[in-house]
């Protein structure tokens, strides 16, 4: 069994773009929420900084996390992102540590 995905993405807008890029990463919330195997997926903002924001996704394997980079509005919004950009977007995929059971784990790169 795949193991579940935690991501968390910070996307910084240009100065002057902030609002246009809330808009699109809004308009992803419904969509992406509504696909069978997105378990959360929530939009933040920087309190401190209106130019960064932050989604926080988690999503049931790396199957459904392909499968939603697959769909239009997503593609759409990747597309509209080039222009809107300050800098490259952070990533990070984490996924659920649990108490040691006895099983010896690994980790891939």
């Amino acid at each position: 069994m795949s193991a579940r995905l935690t991501i968390i993405a910070r996307i910084k807008a240009k100065p002057g773009l902030e609002d246009r890029m809330q808009q699109d990463l809004l308009n992803l919330l419904a969509p992406t929420r509504t696909e069978s195997d997105c378990i959360t997926f929530d939009l933040l903002i920087d309190t401190t900084d209106p130019t960064v924001f932050v989604l926080y996704e988690n999503w049931k394997d790396q199957a459904a996390l392909d499968a939603h980079f697959q769909q239009p509005y997503v593609k759409q919004v990747l597309k509209a992102y080039e222009e809107m950009l300050a800098e490259p977007i952070e990533v990070m995929t984490l996924s659920k540590l649990e108490p040691f059971d006895g099983q010896k784990r690994s980790v891939s790169p």
